[in-house]
């Protein structure tokens, strides 16, 4: 039965966008609720003067944090030989005038097409990850033996029964054509799959630094004592987490500190990082998306300091804008699309380099009143740049074309 997070019923006399995503859970999309892409697009896609709802898969029935003005509907997500009853339930709940699907798999671009075959409605696809980059990229091939691949295909907890195995996230890629529009949120994921580049929008006035005093933002969060290098979001290896710490180590300043923000819901990271790194680190709760801005307000500087990987490669940090908004000076490493998204207000180091994160931490704050200024102009980039109005305002003919085309003109 399908989860209503809000009501299901209800229209608008705007045409509906219905945003399908594969995995809705807390370790999926639904991880940072308002701050993920599902959930930037839906409120561009408001801005845009159109209505979004989000429809995906979850083992959870519940999803915390999210905005209650757009509707959310969970499908339980079966296992096994079931499986196939909660993609035709998905099926059956896809009523938008037209379908984006978020990501690169079976479980959302997959189903659209074949929701495509039978209703003939616009699908528009987003790709924020390159999925097979987690694979070993183009490098990846299926070649089992025959008994290898009877059992992949026929035994219980066999690997192809698995919808995100890589085999099949290799045939969506060669599906992309199939979708009448790509968007892709930074320039690597465009240059490898086309279409229209949709950076990631920031909500610039909930992120706003003049609403927040950061003394009584750091009091709050007992960081009176330090100088606080912030990281708001879950730490992984590739992340560059490491790199900061061992900085930290060369720098030997008791008074710094790495405060991570939430932590990693994938695994037991966390724990390896504080029991190699404790004297340096401060791991603060998960908070709600709008409480995020007086958790970086908190901070002095944001590291984004990610290692050179091919799934870095095809990302686009939110932490990054996270601090952009919120005017803080920003260390981040030159992979990817971030030097392009910062520009000339922030601080680069190369990948994989503590040391040149050593010596560029302590030079922001031996001269931290420029530092300051810099982050205006971050702040100022990102208002520009990479706002949600921004994307609108790059969605709005899109969707505009593919609904007229397909004679849509209200739900």
């Amino acid at each position: 039965m399908t989860t209503a997070l809000t009501k299901p019923d209800q229209r608008s006399a705007s045409p509906r966008i219905s945003i399908l995503v594969s995995d809705l859970s807390s370790k999926g999309a639904g991880r940072w609720s308002g701050a993920v892409r599902p959930f930037l697009l839906a409120k561009a896609i408001q801005q845009a003067g159109y209505t979004p709802e989000i429809i995906g898969f979850s083992h959870e029935t519940s999803l915390k944090g999210t905005s209650d003005d757009i509707p959310i509907r969970i499908i339980p997500l079966q296992q096994g030989v079931h499986l196939w009853r909660s993609a035709r339930q998905m099926l059956r709940s896809l009523t938008g005038d037209l379908i984006y699907a978020y990501k690169l798999k079976p479980g959302s671009f997959g189903l659209a097409l074949l929701h495509r075959q039978r209703h003939h409605k616009p699908l528009l696809l987003d790709i924020d990850d390159w999925e097979l980059s987690w694979h070993g990229g183009d490098s990846w091939r299926y070649r089992p033996t025959p008994k290898q691949l009877f059992r992949d295909t026929f035994k219980t907890g066999g690997a192809l029964r698995n919808p995100e195995h890589p085999l099949y996230l290799q045939w969506m890629e060669k599906w992309t054509d199939r979708a009448d529009h790509i968007t892709t949120h930074n320039l690597f994921l465009q240059n490898r799959f086309g279409g229209t580049y949709l950076p990631n929008g920031k909500d610039t006035e909930l992120f706003d630094p003049d609403q927040y005093d950061p003394e009584t933002c750091r009091a709050a969060l007992g960081l009176s004592d330090y100088r606080v290098l912030m990281f708001p979001g879950a730490p992984r290896p590739y992340k560059g987490v490491e790199d900061v710490l061992t900085a930290l180590d060369r720098l030997n300043q008791p008074d710094l500190r790495l405060v991570i923000v939430g932590g990693s819901p994938y695994d037991d990271y966390d724990k390896h990082l504080r029991q190699r790194w404790g004297r340096w680190l401060i791991q603060l709760p998960k908070a709600k998306y709008e409480d995020m801005p007086r958790h970086i307000a908190a901070a002095h500087i944001v590291v984004v300091p990610q290692r050179d990987d091919p799934a870095t490669r095809a990302q686009f940090p939110l932490k990054l804008t996270d601090g952009m908004s919120m005017a803080k000076p920003i260390v981040a490493s030159h992979v990817g699309d971030i030097p392009n998204i910062l520009g000339q207000t922030g601080y680069l180091v190369e990948p994989n380099a503590p040391q040149q994160l050593a010596e560029k931490i302590d030079h922001v704050f031996a001269s931290y009143s420029s530092a300051l200024e810099k982050a205006k102009l971050a702040r100022f980039r990102c208002q520009q740049n990479f706002s949600i109005l921004n994307m609108s305002h790059t969605l709005k003919p899109l969707l505009d074309s593919y609904l007229v085309k397909h004679n849509v003109t209200a739900s």
